[in-house]
């Protein structure tokens, strides 16, 4: 189901950021988008039900928690269970929103947060370092006409990933 922007009905941001459930989202996000729904599609939370449960306790009352491996989540956010909610979609890599969205899940913009550095990683800003294959997966929800663009907090300034074309 999607509204008249053609994004996801309910999903208010779509964002990859490797941390997940943190306090910029707690903090920052949810107040300034008033959200009331977040969503984690992440299979290696999903799995682990300590972390899960950890995560899901960072949460306030009154918001809305659903984490769940990345098939479960599209399936809940298809239904009609969530559409009365502003939602925070959560992803922790490009991949998984790249998979999400092919499963049907349609954002037209995907924020990005944080993806931390590391070995083979280009780093495109402070808080973001890409891979070839984070570049690979951004290029092909871009190609489906996803905008990706980077800010950290909602008073940042939002840039696209890329500055010049490759």
């Amino acid at each position: 189901m999607t509204d008249v922007s053609g994004d996801a009905v309910g999903i208010v941001l779509a964002r990859v950021d490797n941390r997940l459930i943190h306090g910029q989202i707690i903090e920052s996000w949810v107040p300034a988008l008033d959200v009331d729904c977040i969503v984690v599609a992440n299979n290696q939370l999903a799995a682990v039900a300590f972390q899960k449960t950890l995560m899901e306790a960072a949460v306030p009352r009154g918001i809305r928690v659903s984490i769940g491996c990345i098939e479960e989540m599209v399936d809940q956010l298809k239904s009609r269970d969530l559409e009365a909610h502003r939602i925070l979609l959560l992803f922790a890599n490009p991949r998984d929103a790249l998979r999400a969205y092919r499963m049907g899940i349609l954002f037209h913009e995907l924020n990005i947060g944080n993806l931390q550095g590391g070995k083979d990683k280009k780093r495109i800003s402070c808080t973001v370092a890409l891979t070839g294959d984070d570049i690979a997966q951004l290029q092909a929800l871009e190609d489906h006409g996803v905008k990706i663009v980077l800010q950290c907090i909602p008073s940042d300034r939002r840039q696209l990933w890329r500055r010049s074309p490759d």
